[in-house]
């Protein structure tokens, strides 16, 4: 098992690696405000789902991050507009070389949610599958909105409940277990959709959020608000979190914490990056993407995407990135080259102060609560959730860990009418 990753988790998971040592900050807000509070979502889970997308053509190498805004027929887009039919292709590229499918909602989708937790229960071709998830309610009356915590870790769930949001407790592994073959994946979404599904477990994950978000859709309101979810994780589930949010675009507000490879970091650049976990130890510790993405761990500059991409799926929705620098293993300088690269599809679409970046912090503890991600967490929760501000984002990259996104661009970011 590989360090870092290949922990336990719950009470078990925690490790101390070392005491992190002070960092200069280099801080820098994102370059456009927002003028009011974020609305609710207006959309489905998918609102690209009509959109005709081509097959892609042969695959050629590339050792720049792609130019987000070519479309795959090699024009670019030109407005806002456009960003629809533009992430429905970057999200079919990211099922078909990187993540597997992710299947549409199932034929039939029932459930409850109670002050104290969330049955679901699925159907589909004569199959069924039923999980559950914990619900901690913050103190006042309702409806509350919410944050899907994976797996026990994520971000501060005290600072959370404090604001006024409601914490949903929802176990990965009850949606895709880990310690399986890719050959015989179990859990409830491979008991809808086959053993043998060749879909990688991050996008199992990011189902089984989607089906509890449906639930709470279907719950009428009055305990939970369907059109304020979030969702949040580490390490691995930092991965499942970050695929969660840019494949349901219902979700207000995603926060990843140091993701590592297979999450957030760029994926040309962990391949280069010192120390950070290689591309085939990410595939091969458990599996977490999908199947075909074993053709590219050696070469992943053949890939038509990259993860800087994957942030534009979530774009123009609250994107919360969090990163720790005192472990090689979890790749924070790609993760700041993707954030930087991602920081530049939000500003196109008018959105750049709703992405907030922070890596500069003083403990180097995995998965640790910190001090310094207090106050963007409140900001976030306010501006995406609560709705009661419009707090632009926040940008903090580590000295230790700071990319450089000139190097590994060779496209210029366009002003998008509309």
């Amino acid at each position: 098992m590989s360090f870092a990753h290949g922990h336990q988790h719950g009470r078990r998971h925690r490790r101390r690696i070392w005491a992190g040592v002070s960092l200069l900050a280099v801080a820098g807000l994102a370059a456009t405000a927002l003028a009011t509070p974020a609305g609710a979502a207006s959309v489905g889970e998918d609102d690209g789902a009509g959109c005709p997308v081509p097959a892609p053509g042969p695959l050629t190498a590339n050792a720049k991050l792609p130019d987000p805004f070519r479309r795959i027929d090699g024009t670019r887009v030109t407005a806002k507009s456009d960003w629809r039919c533009r992430r429905a292709e970057i999200r079919q590229l990211a099922e078909r070389y990187v993540y597997g499918t992710k299947p549409p909602k199932p034929q039939s989708v029932t459930g409850t949610v109670s002050r104290t937790g969330i049955t679901v229960n699925t159907s589909h071709n004569g199959r069924s599958a039923s999980f559950s998830a914990s619900v901690d309610l913050p103190a006042g009356t309702g409806p509350f909105p919410a944050v899907i915590v994976l797996g026990g870790l994520g971000a501060d769930t005290a600072t959370i409940k404090a604001a006024g949001v409601a914490v949903i407790s929802l176990d990965p592994y009850a949606i895709g277990r880990e310690g399986t073959p890719r050959t015989n994946k179990q859990g409830a979404f491979y008991s809808l959709y086959g053993s043998g599904s060749s879909t990688g477990l991050l996008l199992a994950w990011a189902w089984g959020v989607s089906r509890v978000i449906d639930v709470i859709e279907q719950s009428g309101g009055g305990i939970l608000k369907a059109d304020a979810t979030g969702v949040t994780g580490c390490s691995r589930f930092g991965k499942g979190a970050f695929v969660s949010g840019a494949f349901d675009q219902r979700i207000a507000l995603t926060m990843p914490i140091e993701s590592g490879t297979g999450g957030a970091p760029v994926l040309r650049g962990v391949a280069q990056e010192s120390g950070a976990q290689p591309l085939s130890s990410a595939y091969g510790e458990q599996p977490w993407l999908g199947d075909a993405f074993g053709s590219f761990t050696g070469s992943p500059a053949t890939l038509p995407l990259d993860t800087h991409q994957i942030i534009g799926m979530i774009a123009p929705r609250g994107l919360f990135l969090m990163e720790n620098p005192h472990i090689d293993w979890l790749g924070a300088r790609s993760g700041s080259v993707a954030a930087l690269a991602g920081a530049e599809i939000y500003k196109a679409l008018g959105a750049g102060a709703a992405l907030s970046y922070w890596s500069d912090v003083q403990d180097g503890t995995h998965c640790a609560v910190r001090s310094e991600w207090r106050t963007p967490l409140q900001q976030n929760l306010r501006t995406f959730l609560l709705r009661t501000a419009g707090d632009p984002g926040m940008f903090r990259i580590s000295p230790r860990k700071s990319g450089d996104l000139a190097q590994w661009r060779d496209w210029q970011t366009p002003a998008l009418t509309g």
